[in-house]
C-alpha cells in the first residue's frame, strides 16, 4: 500500500463528532465546506457587516443560529449543542458569544436600533 493509500485509510478511521442537526432544509454549502470553512464564511460576512452595513447575506450568524439550535433550549451552546459540540470536540475556543446571542429568535438591533437605545 503507497503512503498516500495508507494515510487515506488512516484518515477515514479518524473520529468525528457527533453533531446534531437541528434545523431541516439545505445549508449554506456542503457538509465539508462547512467544517473546513464556516470561519472564513462568518469573518467575511462580519467584516461586511460592520464596514459596509451589508446584512442579511446567506452566511449570517443568525442565520446559522436560528437553523442549528436546539429544540429543546433553543441555543447552539451547551453539551450538545450545535457549535459547542463541535468546537469541544476540536478543542477551538470561539469568541462569538462576547458579543452575540447563541439563542434562536433573537433579532439584533442594528446600527440605527443600537444608537437608540442608548437615550
Amino acid at each position: 500500500m503507497g503512503a498516500v493509500a495508507s494515510l487515506a485509510a488512516h484518515a477515514a478511521g479518524v473520529p468525528k463528532p457527533m453533531v446534531k442537526v437541528e434545523g431541516s432544509g439545505q445549508c449554506v454549502a456542503a457538509t465539508e465546506e462547512m467544517r473546513l470553512n464556516h470561519m472564513n464564511m462568518l469573518g467575511h460576512q462580519r467584516d461586511r457587516t460592520l464596514r459596509q452595513g451589508i446584512r442579511g447575506e446567506k452566511a449570517s450568524l443568525i442565520g446559522c443560529v436560528n437553523c442549528h439550535a436546539s429544540k429543546t433550549t433553543g441555543s447552539v451552546l451547551g453539551k450538545d449543542g450545535f457549535c459547542e459540540s463541535c468546537h469541544s470536540f476540536a478543542a477551538v475556543k470561539v469568541d462569538c458569544w462576547q458579543c452575540h446571542q447563541p439563542k434562536a429568535g433573537h433579532k439584533t438591533a442594528g446600527a440605527n436600533g443600537a444608537a437608540g437605545a442608548k437615550q
